[in-house]
């Protein structure tokens, strides 16, 4: 079921035949630089329940993120709800993960903006973060084209990964709901 639509793209809840299509992007070296990877089958099938049962607790997750016009799968793209120990935290974080053939092309800013919108608009967020590692130039650099703002004070080392791990230091970004004009 389609929960968000954009000219280009349709977010959903996660399917089985989602599985083997996010393996295959995952298996790029490229995509997972910056996240622990690549994805087996099995830890797949885990994010997707996972996220689905988001979706049902929170009203929102990682949307599985496809062509609104073939299907094809892109990866994802969605708020997800984070309860970890961080001063930030709780929170709903923006996130991303798109294979190497969709890059470039704006659909993850794409995506990005219509799950900003679904969590100001429809789930009365206050506000949304997004983080990633500090060499991640390419994520960053979307998260400040959607007008997300980072503080150097904010920076943290993730919780799921040992202090000394390469991808452990994030740096945060935040968007606040808009005021009234």
């Amino acid at each position: 079921m389609d929960i968000l639509r954009t000219s280009r793209l349709a977010l959903r809840t996660w399917r089985e035949d989602d599985i083997d299509a996010f393996v295959r992007v995952t298996a790029d070296p490229a995509v997972h630089a910056f996240l622990p990877g690549p994805w087996t089958r099995d830890k797949t099938t885990a994010l997707a329940a996972a996220q689905n049962a988001q979706y049902e607790r929170h009203g929102t997750c990682y949307f599985a993120a496809t062509l609104a016009e073939t299907g094809a799968l892109l990866g994802f793209v969605g708020l997800k709800h984070q309860d970890f120990d961080r001063p930030f935290a709780p929170c709903f974080e923006l996130g991303w993960c798109l294979g190497r053939d969709y890059w470039g092309q704006g659909y993850a800013a794409e995506g990005a903006r219509a799950c900003i919108a679904y969590g100001f608009d429809k789930l009365g967020l206050e506000e949304i973060v997004s983080f990633t590692v500090p060499a991640n130039l390419r994520s960053r650099a979307v998260m400040e084209r959607l007008g997300m703002r980072r503080d150097p004070a904010d920076d943290f080392a993730h919780p799921a990964l040992p202090p000394e791990h390469p991808l452990s230091q994030h740096v945060l970004y935040r968007i606040a709901r808009p005021g009234p004009d």
